[in-house]
């Protein structure tokens, strides 16, 4: 009987929010730094409320695989507000796609500033990474939210940059490349990511 409660006990344990934290703390990140052809972007990771794909993108932070990178897309969604995009553009430094972290799950949101993966079908998000200009909650999970509803993981948020972050979304953008929804967004030159690092 005895272990039985103490089974219970540690389903209940295992099934409690990742949010859950001591009255008064912040939920744990880790702090990158985006070393960019435009400026310097940071971010703090949300390795506790969005741990799988914080952890991805610190995969590829931590083994350079952003170093020489870019910055490809700004989309614009009002004269001042949208989202820019960038990532791996070489296939052979990918790593496999991730488990989808719905906002519905973890608590965060496409805020001002948000940093989230892109993905086409759950489950395939890989490298590439948008960083939000004005709230941007279609985004989010919820009836609100495009296609199958389940919306993009929201993995950190900018701490410092953000004028760098605009000045890349009103960068000038080619009115012929791109497919799809995607044409007239790409950014002509493209910014390049020098460095993306850990630094606290």
């Amino acid at each position: 009987m005895i272990a039985r409660l103490f089974a219970l006990l540690a389903l209940a344990l295992v099934g409690a929010p990742l949010a859950a934290q001591p009255p008064g703390s912040a939920p744990a990140t880790v702090h990158v730094l985006l070393h960019t052809s435009a400026g310097d972007i940071l971010a703090a990771i949300e390795t506790q409320r969005a741990p799988i794909t914080a952890a991805n993108f610190l995969h590829y932070v931590d083994t350079h695989r952003l170093d020489g990178q870019e910055f490809y897309r700004a989309m614009h969604t009002a004269p001042d507000a949208g989202l820019i995009q960038g990532g791996v553009r070489n296939g052979a430094l990918l790593f496999p796609p991730i488990a989808h972290e719905p906002t519905s799950q973890t608590g965060l949101s496409h805020d001002d500033g948000a940093l989230s993966a892109p993905r086409l079908a759950v489950g395939t998000a890989r490298s590439d990474f948008t960083i939000m200009v004005g709230p941007q909650h279609y985004l989010d999970a919820g009836p609100g939210s495009a296609g199958d509803g389940l919306g993009y993981a929201v993995f950190g948020h900018v701490v410092e940059g953000m004028d760098v972050v605009h000045r890349i979304l009103n960068a000038p953008t080619s009115a012929t490349e791109g497919e799809g929804v995607m044409r007239g967004q790409m950014l002509d030159p493209r910014v390049r990511i020098i460095t993306a690092r850990r630094v606290r």
